[in-house]
């Protein structure tokens, strides 16, 4: 299916060897005013921003989401997305001009090691035959871009190297995307990964990383990045650049229907149950229906066991790739980071440090309302 002609999808411009600020799936000039749009399962967060290179927050909006239309960060009903959306924007005012973020498993990332191309054709050419084997989509039916993140330089005889960062997505489901917003009246100006918007929004809580100008940079730490939404988000990265991504069913969204299925709850009534409940105090100390009590907590324990499992996978396959960086330390945000408990039981067991964060511009909301802001701003924001 191809993608309407506003939304062009060119490929990246290669930066030499620098590590790139911002890297997303399609490219297009800043709008003065633009809108950040995360959808998950259960509702829809937008933050506002205006103006470029020191965007001010404008406006922030969330809204629920009727059932049915949304599920594990795709699409299940575009019309009436479309219309929910119509009705979001009208009744927040918020800007026509949108950059969207999306974060599910029909977005595959690779990271590759390839001798240091300096002609951008045979890199390009180079990249595609790698992206054959490395992505299990067919790549006609996909959007492929890449860019280079670091490298090695040439030693002992041997050529340099660098590492470059494959990203394919299927292009019926990013339109599945764009139709519903063009229904809404808004005009996407922008496609982006949610896991990049995560990495600029907290990118600077990070430990910094030092490179001297013209080289290749050879770091001894990355952080990982951590979302816990409808589903959850994760990114390896070094500064701004993205090593490895993954989005994993194993979020929120599994705990709270899981609550909602066993007490009849809605999705946003259950929610409100677990960040009642949380993960430390003792149940006989937890006001409310005792049933309910005891369900919110046995979901939550059910569905922290499953993230951390997920993560220790994705640590383990990431560590697995030729040159990759190690990881010292972890940044939690999203919706589910907010809940009491969660930060502990993850940093134990994967036995890496957690810092809990959301965006310094933020910081005058609500902790959990810029909780579940953090990647639509950071969706908004082009660096």
């Amino acid at each position: 299916m191809q993608l309407t002609k506003d939304i062009q999808l060119p490929k990246l411009q290669l930066r030499g060897m620098q590590l790139p600020r911002n890297f997303s799936l399609t490219r297009k000039s800043q709008a003065a005013t633009v809108v950040g749009l995360e959808i998950e399962s259960g509702s829809v967060g937008a933050v506002e921003l205006r103006g470029s290179g020191t965007a001010q927050i404008s406006g922030t909006a969330i809204a629920p989401l009727p059932p049915a239309i949304f599920h594990e960060g795709e699409v299940v009903n575009g019309d009436e997305l479309g219309q929910s959306l119509r009705s979001f924007f009208s009744e927040h005012k918020l800007a026509k001009q949108v950059r969207l973020g999306i974060g599910n498993q029909a977005v595959v990332v690779r990271t590759v090691r390839l001798p240091a191309i300096e002609d951008p054709k045979e890199l390009e050419a180079a990249v595609r035959f790698q992206a054959q084997e490395q992505m299990p989509m067919p790549l006609e039916h996909a959007v492929l871009e890449h860019q280079v993140v670091g490298g090695v330089p040439a030693e002992e005889g041997q050529p340099p190297q660098i590492d470059v960062v494959l990203i394919a997505a299927r292009r019926d489901m990013i339109a599945a995307f764009l139709q519903p917003l063009r229904r809404a009246g808004v005009e996407p100006v922008g496609v982006d990964l949610s896991a990049f918007g995560m990495i600029r929004a907290l990118a600077d809580l990070a430990p910094k990383v030092q490179v001297p100008e013209g080289e290749l940079p050879r770091p001894t730490s990355a952080t990982l990045y951590c979302s816990v939404g409808d589903v959850m988000n994760l990114a390896v990265a070094l500064g701004h650049s993205c090593l490895f991504t993954r989005a994993s069913h194993a979020g929120l969204g599994t705990i709270v229907d899981r609550l909602a299925g066993a007490r009849g709850f809605t999705a946003e009534h259950a929610t409100m149950w677990l960040s009642h409940v949380g993960l430390e105090a003792p149940l006989e100390q937890i006001e409310g229906d005792p049933g309910a009590v005891a369900e919110a907590r046995a979901a939550l324990e059910s569905g922290i066991t499953a993230m951390v499992d997920e993560l220790r996978l994705s640590l383990d396959y990431y560590g697995a790739q030729e040159g990759a960086v190690p990881i010292e330390n972890v940044v939690l945000c999203g919706p589910g980071s907010v809940i009491q408990g969660i930060g502990a039981r993850i940093e134990s067991g994967i036995s890496l440090p957690i810092i809990q964060a959301a965006p310094p511009a933020l910081g005058g909301l609500d902790p959990a309302v810029a909780a579940r802001l953090t990647l639509p701003y950071g969706i908004a924001l082009e660096l």
